[in-house]
C-alpha cells in the first residue's frame, strides 16, 4: 500500500515499458558465464536499456547507431597502426581517460603524489630502440623543429631516493604533427622514439623536439561525432612518456607546454595540472635552444595509497 508524505504518494511511477524486460535479458546469461563477465555485461545491458528508455530511442536512431558502429569498424589498419577509429572514438568520449584514472589513480598518504598517468593513445610502439643518455631521438631533422634538452630524475615516492635503471620511454610527433609511421616520406621508423635507462643517480637526459599540437583525423566517423557535438578535433602539443622499473608501478603519461592554446579543451580530456610543463631557454648548448627539466615519481609496486 502506498504511503502519503506531505500529500504526495511514494508509490513508484508507472512505466509504459515492461519493467521486467531488462532483468530477463540479463538472466538469460548461462551458468558458465564468468562472475566478472556477469557483472560487466549485466551493467552494460542495464545502462544501454536505461539509455534507450530515457531518450525514447527511435528505430531510425537505433539503425543510425548500427550503421555508425559498422563505419567505425571499417576504419582500422592493423598492419601499420595508422588508424584505429574505435580507439579514437573512446578517446573523444572521454572513456580512455576515465579508464586510465580508474586503473592508475593513486592518492598518496605522504606529502607528495606520484606522477599522474594519462592515456597511452594509439601511437606507442614496443620497438623503440634503447639509446645512450645524452643522445637524441631525432633521426630525421625537421625544418621547423625546435630542439630541446630534456632531463630529470626518476625517484621513489616513499623514500625520495633515485631509482637507478628505470627505463624512460619517449615518443612524439614531428614538427608537422605526424608520428613516424604516419609520415613515411619524411620519417624513418623509430624517428622521435627512444628508451633511456636512468643512471646510478636516477638521472636521464637526451635531445628531442618541442612538441607540436595536431588535429585528429577529419575524414572518419570520429570526426563526424565531433561535428555533431560542435567540438574541435585538436590535441594540445604533447610528449608521450612511459617510465618503468620491475619494482615499481609504471607511469604512462603525457607532458604539455604551459602556453599551448588547447590545454583547457583537449579533445581526448587527457590534460592534468602536474603534466603541464615549462620549457625554458637554454644557453651554452650547441645542440638545443630550450630545455625541459622534468622529474618522475614512481610508487612501489605494492603501494596502495590513501584509502577511500
Amino acid at each position: 500500500m502506498a504511503t502519503e508524505t506531505n500529500g504526495a504518494s511514494s508509490a513508484p511511477k508507472p512505466s509504459k515499458y515492461d519493467p521486467n524486460f531488462t532483468q530477463h535479458v540479463i538472466d538469460t546469461m548461462g551458468p558458465n558465464t564468468t562472475p566478472r563477465n556477469r557483472v560487466v555485461l549485466g551493467a552494460l545491458i542495464r545502462h544501454i536499456h536505461d539509455f534507450a528508455r530515457e531518450v525514447d530511442l527511435t528505430i531510425d536512431e537505433w539503425m543510425a547507431g548500427v550503421r555508425y558502429i559498422n563505419a567505425v569498424g571499417r576504419v582500422y589498419s592493423e598492419s601499420n597502426q595508422t588508424r584505429n577509429e574505435a580507439h579514437r572514438l573512446t578517446d573523444i568520449l572521454g572513456l580512455e581517460s576515465l579508464v586510465d584514472e580508474i586503473a592508475h589513480k593513486i592518492i598518496s598518504d605522504t606529502d607528495t603524489d606520484p606522477t599522474s598517468s594519462a592515456i597511452l593513445g594509439p601511437f606507442w610502439s614496443p620497438d623503440a630502440p634503447f639509446r645512450e643518455n645524452g643522445g637524441t631521438i631525432i633521426q630525421n631533422p625537421a625544418k621547423d623543429g625546435r630542439v630541446v634538452l630534456m632531463h630529470g630524475v626518476i625517484s621513489d615516492l616513499i623514500t625520495g631516493k633515485p631509482i637507478p635503471g628505470a627505463v624512460f620511454d619517449i615518443w612524439q610527433a614531428s614538427a608537422n604533427g605526424k608520428y613516424d609511421f604516419q609520415d613515411p616520406d619524411n620519417q624513418t621508423p623509430n624517428n622521435l622514439r627512444g628508451k633511456f635507462r636512468a643512471d646510478e643517480n636516477g638521472k636521464y637526459w637526451f635531445y628531442c623536439y618541442y612538441p607540436t599540437a595536431y588535429s585528429l583525423p577529419r575524414d572518419g566517423p570520429s570526426f563526424q561525432l565531433l561535428t555533431m557535438m560542435d567540438r574541435h578535433p585538436m590535441r594540445p602539443a604533447h610528449i608521450h612518456i612511459m617510465v618503468t622499473h620491475p619494482d615499481y608501478r609504471g607511469c604512462t603519461t603525457q607532458l604539455y607546454p604551459k602556453e599551448d592554446e588547447w590545454l583547457s579543451s583537449d579533445t581526448v580530456f587527457a590534460v592534468k595540472d602536474d603534466l603541464v610543463v615549462d620549457f625554458k631557454p637554454l644557453e651554452g648548448d650547441s645542440k638545443a635552444k630550450l630545455e625541459l627539466d622534468y622529474n618522475v615519481i614512481l610508487a612501489p609496486k605494492d603501494y596502495k595509497g590513501k584509502p577511500f
